[in-house]
């Protein structure tokens, strides 16, 4: 299954307008859809329409749209270069828009290429790994079609639930990822899924049981190199005045730098 199918994202007649029926499977426990896909649809929807790939885009998380709800894209080309086009994706429900996204698609002929980003060195695979469990609440959902190896962190049931027990970390927290269904095609549709994973980042520097909601996310992305599985290196910057903010590094099996991600979420904590 390629990443277009497995979001269930449709065209139609008309190459500038998409649908997305938003379902359980794309949707969080909290019941509305997450944010990774929502900019990986978008993502998708530009790239079909431009037929060039996707080297940056950047989201802006303005509402939510809720499982049974379609989702409109409709895509504007701006610029239509020799090499690069410029564009940008509104998605929206009816007339409340739930997700704009700018991007630029393309590829160039240039002869230098380099890599300087590293990834972690000594990482067990992922497979000498446990799974993590899925919690009741988010069957069904996009956490249980995501199989995820933790590296580097603490399990949720581990996270303190009060700021006094709460041992925050240096930041940093390491996972394996894939997507199962979309296993052999990893592209930048699959790395807009997966790189929404600083939220995480914050509820583990914290060390608390929370997170937070998206308020952006803007992809960048490499080199694309075939792997069974993306290290997902996220690191947190800085959580302060109720907003956290923090990138992920995602890396190949060989070490390829794929992409990178970055965000600023409202940051939430559980107390249950």
């Amino acid at each position: 299954m390629d990443s277009r199918s497995f979001l269930g994202l449709e065209s139609t007649h008309n190459r500038f307008r998409w649908k997305l029926p938003v379902t359980r499977k794309i949707s969080v426990g909290e019941n509305f859809l997450f944010g990774g896909c929502g900019l990986a649809a978008a993502i998708s929807a530009l790239e079909g329409t431009s037929g060039r790939r996707c080297v940056w885009a950047t989201g802006q998380y303005l509402s939510y749209a809720n499982p049974g709800e379609v989702v409109d894209i409709d895509i504007t080309i701006a610029v239509e270069g020799h090499a690069i086009t410029q564009a940008r994706a509104v998605c929206h429900v009816a007339d409340r828009e739930i997700l704009t996204v700018n991007a630029a698609l393309g590829d160039r002929d240039f002869e230098a290429s380099g890599q300087w980003e590293t990834m972690p060195a000594d990482l067990p695979p992922p497979m000498s790994l446990p799974p993590r469990p899925t919690p009741p609440e988010n069957e069904g959902t996009i956490t249980s079609q995501l199989d995820q190896r933790l590296v580097k962190g603490v399990e949720w049931d581990q996270l303190a639930t009060d700021q006094s027990s709460a041992v925050q970390s240096d930041g940093q927290t390491l996972m394996w990822a894939r997507i199962p269904e979309v296993i052999a095609d990893v592209d930048a549709v699959t790395l807009a899924i997966l790189g929404d994973y600083v939220p995480m980042g914050v509820g583990q520097s914290l060390g608390r049981r929370g997170g937070g909601n998206s308020l952006d996310n803007t992809l960048r992305v490499c080199r694309m190199v075939p792997t069974d599985w993306v290290l997902m290196d996220i690191r947190i910057h800085a959580v302060e005045r109720g907003f956290g903010h923090g990138l992920v590094h995602m890396f190949a099996e060989d070490g390829t730098l794929l992409a990178t991600a970055s965000q600023s979420v409202i940051a939430r904590l559980r107390t249950e």
